[in-house]
């Protein structure tokens, strides 16, 4: 790529890009705000076009938001540029929407100005998704800006409505099944980090359950002076039950989770071995002292290929500064339980509910209670020796100089397996950010070195992509 002008200045170009990318808001939260959306849509839209790109927006329809509004939904991107029957065809997917940020959040910079610190570029969505979606545009313009033709056909789906579960895009991909993804050979997602700074090749997330416990009591909130002692309290009925699904080990008590998921191979063991993860700094970087477990591959098994359940909050319950003598009348618990092959959420909500009625019976209590499983993603994982593994860890190594660690995302990546259910291809997650780049926090950033390199990479996994035919 040497020939491509002022290295330094054509760098400078892809920044003010980005920077351009991030100064609109496109935060998919609330459907107030899908104008936004629907304004960063058309702006991808208009680039990929500038390469020459066939663009659709595929209309999606509407939805029933929570609040009961009905609101028409911002349009996929269905992209393709010029193509050879002769190549193979990459699908790469991506998302433009972002999540909520404001400065009084904790940002020590504007979330919607790009800012550069020390090699840092800061601002909500560089890392998530704005930066890897722009990279592999950038790979794009490299080889036409050589005037070389791209070694690969490849196509683009890119959303705006990934950060609230990306309504419409399984419908969207089963319509399209027999038409946009018929002759599409991969698919890839770069929608994740690495586990340290070392360059890494992702080929599993785990799943999600969300499950509501409410416990209804009588009709309205009580004074505990006056009434405390004398009633069955929903807020203890409601600890009870969130006590009695993990320990302090972390091991879920509900009966016959664990039966199903998959056993320890030898060939995944080995996998954990090299990887390049350290204990001190992960623990530095999280804020903590002590893990559950010492040992490195016991830690990222635990975050990655076995389940885990989360206690996430209470609703109904007084939360607000000061002193309150009140027995709520209704609380409602959050809980979340990470699944993993070969996991069924359907099964996993059959046992959690049935487990949380009979603790529940236990303490024969004349509150109610209903529980409610509204999330339901199922896990992913791929073959590391798929031919497009190993045409990425081919570029990666050309790229970077290494060998890339071989790892799996302990958080839920839903599309990646709606994608290899539905379309039956090979699908591969190719993350380009750091460890340390605070995806959804108040200090979301992309290096501007990954930025640069990360494009690199995706123009070399074009090569080696064609070489493998």
């Amino acid at each position: 790529m040497r020939r491509a002008g002022n290295r330094k200045g054509v760098c400078n170009m892809k920044i003010l890009t980005l920077k351009e990318w991030v100064a609109i808001e496109s935060d998919s939260s609330s459907s107030a705000l899908f104008g936004k959306v629907m304004q960063m849509v058309n702006v991808t839209a208009e680039k990929i076009r500038s390469l020459g790109g066939d663009v659709e927006l595929a209309d999606i329809g509407s939805q029933q938001m929570p609040d009961g509004e009905i609101v028409q939904l911002p349009p996929v991107i269905l992209a393709e540029l010029p193509k050879d029957s002769n190549k193979p065809t990459l699908c790469i997917y991506g998302h433009v929407d972002v999540q909520p940020a404001k400065k009084e959040d904790g940002w020590l910079t504007e979330p919607y100005v790009l800012t550069e610190i020390n090699g840092n570029l800061y601002g909500r969505g560089a890392t998530d998704n704005k930066g890897p979606v722009l990279a592999w545009l950038h790979a794009v313009e490299a080889y036409q800006a050589l005037k070389q033709d791209l070694p690969v056909n490849i196509k683009f789906i890119i959303e705006g409505l990934e950060e609230i579960g990306s309504y419409g895009l399984d419908a969207l991909t089963k319509q399209r099944n027999d038409t946009f993804f018929a002759d599409v050979d991969y698919i890839v997602i770069s929608d994740n980090i690495w586990i340290s700074n070392k360059p890494g090749l992702t080929y599993g997330t785990r799943g999600d359950c969300y499950f509501y416990v409410k416990v209804s009591g009588g009709k309205q909130a009580l004074h505990s002076g006056a009434h405390g002692g004398s009633l069955f309290e929903p807020m203890a009925d409601l600890i009870a039950l969130l006590d009695s699904l993990v320990d302090a080990k972390g091991q879920i008590l509900v009966p016959g989770i664990y039966d199903d998921v998959a056993p320890l191979t030898e060939e995944e063991r080995k996998l954990y071995e090299n990887i390049q993860f350290d204990l001190e700094e992960y623990k530095n970087n999280i804020g903590v002292t002590r893990l559950i477990y010492d040992k490195k591959e016991d830690v990222l098994m635990h975050y990655w290929r076995y389940p885990s359940l989360s206690i996430h909050g209470i609703q109904g319950a007084y939360a607000d500064p000061g002193s309150k003598t009140v027995i709520p009348n209704k609380v409602i618990g959050k809980f979340s339980m990470r699944q993993v092959p070969n996991m069924d959420p359907v099964v996993v909500e059959k046992q959690v509910t049935e487990y949380l009625h009979e603790i529940f019976a236990k303490r024969n209590s004349s509150n109610t209670l209903k529980i409610l499983m509204p999330i339901a993603a199922k896990p992913w994982v791929a073959n590391v020796n798929d031919p497009q593994y190993v045409a990425a860890r081919r570029a990666i190594k050309t790229v970077f100089g290494v060998e890339p660690d071989m790892i799996r995302e302990g958080s839920t990546i839903p599309i990646a397996w709606n994608f290899q259910d539905v379309t039956k291809k090979s699908v591969m997650m190719l993350p380009i950010c750091g460890a340390d780049d605070g995806e959804h926090s108040e200090k979301e950033k992309i290096s501007r070195s990954n930025y640069i390199e990360g494009t690199k990479l995706f123009a070399a996994f074009f090569y080696e992509l064609a070489q493998l035919r």
